[in-house]
Parts: C-alpha cells; sequence; structure tokens
C-alpha cells in the first residue's frame, strides 16, 4: 500500500554508507589496474551514467538543453526538473546546480538537489541540502516534511515525528504532511495519533492514498511501513465510515495481501463487520492467501454470490 507527493513512493535502508565506501574503494581499486588493463589492451567499463548518455533518447534530449553558462535560472531549474522526470538524476543535479550558480531560489533548488539525491537513495547528501533548507528558512513546511522523510527512511523514527509536526505546523492543509505523520505513527506505534492524521489526511484529499508517486514533486511522500497491513486497516475502516465501498475494498486487499486475516479483524469493528461474509471480501482475501501461498488462480466474486458483486482489485496502491 502507498502512504504520499506529488511523488511516493518508492524504502530506504542504512547500508548506503556502507554502499559509497564500497563505491570509493572500487574506485580506487580500477585506478590501480588501469595501466595493466591498458597495457592488455582492455577497456575499463562504461558507468552507468555514461550508458544512459550513449541512448538515443539521451542524444534527443541533449540537443535541447539550455546553455549553462548564459540561460535564466529559471530555465535551468525547468530543464532539471524535465531531467528528473525523465529519469536522469545526476544530469538533473547538475542543471540545479547551474541555476545556484546563476543566481536561482536558494531554498527551492536546494529542497529539489535534496529530493532528487534522496531518490538516488543518497540519504545523508539528501539530509544535508534539507537541513540547509530548514536553517535558511524555518518557516519552510516542504522541507520540514522532506527532512521527516529521510529521518523516518533511516529509521530514526521520532525525529521523523517531530519534522512532520513541524511540517504540519506550517502548512496544516497539506494533506501529504498529515499521511507522512500517519505512517511515522504506525511505525512508532502509536495507533490512536496515526487514526487521527488518516482521517485529517483524508479530509483534505480523499485521493491521498491512491496516489503511485512515491518521492517527487517538491515535499516527500513516505509509503513504506512495517505495519503496512495495520495500516492498510485502519484506512478500510475511515473509507467504510465515509461509505467509500470501492477504497474500502481496495485497503482490504492490501491488509490481507501483507498477511492479515482481515475477516478475522473485520469483526471487531462495527463499521466493517457488515462486510465481512461480502463476497468482494471473501474474494480478496483467498486471492491473498493464494498469493501468499505462490499459487496463481484466484476466484471470481459472481461465482460466490446470486448478486454478482464485482471483485475486489488486489492491484498494489
Amino acid at each position: 500500500m502507498r502512504l504520499p507527493v506529488e511523488t511516493r513512493i518508492i524504502a530506504i535502508g542504512n547500508h548506503f554508507a556502507c554502499v559509497s565506501t564500497l563505491g570509493v574503494a572500487c574506485l580506487c581499486f580500477s585506478t590501480l589496474l588501469s595501466p595493466r588493463l591498458g597495457a592488455q589492451g582492455q577497456t575499463s567499463p562504461l558507468s552507468g551514467r555514461d550508458r544512459i548518455h550513449q541512448s538515443e533518447q539521451w542524444m534527443e534530449v541533449e540537443r535541447h538543453l539550455p546553455d549553462p553558462a548564459t540561460a535564466s535560472p529559471q530555465a535551468l531549474e525547468q530543464q532539471a526538473d524535465i531531467l528528473r522526470a525523465r529519469r536522469f538524476p545526476e544530469d538533473a543535479l547538475d542543471f540545479y546546480k547551474y541555476a545556484l550558480a546563476r543566481g536561482g531560489n536558494v531554498p527551492s533548488l536546494m529542497n529539489k538537489l535534496g529530493l532528487t539525491e534522496l531518490e538516488m537513495e543518497n540519504i545523508e547528501l539528501a539530509r544535508s541540502y534539507f537541513q540547509r533548507v530548514v536553517k535558511l528558512n524555518k518557516k519552510d513546511g516542504e522541507a520540514w516534511n522532506n527532512l521527516g522523510a529521510v529521518e523516518f527512511l533511516d529509521g530514526q523514527n521520532m525525529g521523523a515525528v517531530s519534522d512532520y509536526k513541524k511540517a504540519i505546523k506550517l502548512e496544516k492543509r497539506q494533506a501529504v504532511f498529515h499521511a507522512n505523520l500517519a505512517n511515522a505513527y504506525f511505525e512508532t506505534k502509536n495507533y490512536g495519533g496515526a487514526r487521527r492524521e488518516i482521517a485529517e489526511a483524508l479530509k483534505l484529499d480523499p485521493q491521498v492514498f491512491e496516489r503511485r508517486e512515491g518521492v517527487g514533486g517538491v515535499a516527500a511522500h513516505v509509503l513504506s511501513s512495517q505495519d503496512r497491513a495495520r495500516l492498510s486497516f485502519e484506512m478500510a475502516k475511515m473509507y467504510a465510515r465515509n461509505g467509500m465501498q470501492e477504497q474500502m475494498l481496495h485497503s482490504l486487499a492490501m491488509a490481507a495481501e501483507a498477511g492479515m486475516d482481515v475477516q478475522r479483524e473485520m469483526l471487531k469493528d462495527p463499521d466493517l463487520a457488515k462486510f465481512d461474509m461480502d463476497p468482494r471480501v471473501v474474494v480478496l482475501a483467498h486471492n491473498a492467501q493464494l498469493l501468499r501461498t505462490g499459487h496463481a488462480a484466484t476466484l471470481n466474486a459472481t461465482s460466490n454470490s446470486d448478486a454478482g458483486s464485482a471483485p475486489a482489485s488486489t492491484n498494489p496502491l
């Protein structure tokens, strides 16, 4: 399931420092070997960026790149946004930095630099950018939210809660901030707080949990959670109370696929209990069990009900 911003989603661990150290070690090792490789007539492998720059897609993009020495900071930032959207993150970083050098908006550009680094799983670099933004402007809600995302992805859940609260205090009507705080609350086992934030997020934007952007835009939305099943189930409760059956079924499917016995849990909630034996719930619970056991077969809801109810979607959020 995905909890949001205009971004997503997409889980980062604490291994990035090790990866960076390993990368440096490999670079040094390849440098030491390069004379021998040259003597043998071999060429060193291309970097990922070099390979991308040999693609037809890049060659098409490259023809339209503005001159970093003469283009306006706005044009350079816009080009960086395009490069980031088209999955050229390293080139996007270059153009954000060109825009900075040409006098662009420092907090905005640093926010985008941080988000790009976050997308590349460079968590410490991302943190450094967001920390600089909140130091420049303590009233930047997006930067506090993004810093919270870094802390959350780094396993610093209490720090994430604190940062998300600061973001919400500054921008109370940002549904994504409430959604992120709900996710952080689940990680700290504060289920009551999570429910309150889910309700507020849904009130501000009923589709906030249905988007699939991961990290992006100008604010990070973190969707991963070890309490994925519980979060999905709590969302199903909220949807049921608001008469949003399609979204309710979708969230129940997510909870079931994450390992929860949703039919048993539904009996504990008055709004969900009446759907316990709904053919659509029976189908999604059975399909989730088949997915977990590795079977490909699925049921059709029409075979389980004379009413011909439509099956619930079990596609991921």
